[in-house]
């Protein structure tokens, strides 16, 4: 089985995370399974970049991002070239090194 390794940050997972998934899965949903309570404001449904995450190792081995994607991902704070929405992004059967950048951008937050 695949592992996923979060780099540690600062609020969501600060010690880091090395966690076991079934290829299929998006890392966002592994990340929810496992107590990393990374934001998902559209509830995953591809129409915001609150869920962007930097896939550090094994981006080559994860599903391709779609025109929506790529277009949204343009908004996302920190923007780099290994960047992907972890609601999209499908888990094959390589680890990946999944970094959670320090801010994001959520127009409507209801966390006040």
């Amino acid at each position: 089985m695949p592992k996923i390794i979060f780099l540690p940050h600062e609020t969501l997972c600060p010690e880091g995370a090395n966690i076991e998934v079934e290829p299929g899965i998006s890392i966002c949903d592994a990340a929810l399974q496992n107590d990393i309570n990374i934001e998902h404001a559209c509830e995953k449904s591809c129409a915001c970049t609150t869920c962007h995450v930097i896939v550090r190792e094994g981006y080559d081995s994860i599903t391709e991002a779609d025109e929506l994607e790529e277009d949204l991902l343009d908004k996302a704070w920190g923007l780099e070239p290994e960047s992907r929405l972890s609601c999209q992004a499908i888990v094959a059967d390589k680890n990946l090194v999944v970094e959670i950048p320090k801010y994001s951008v959520n127009q409507v937050s209801e966390k006040h």
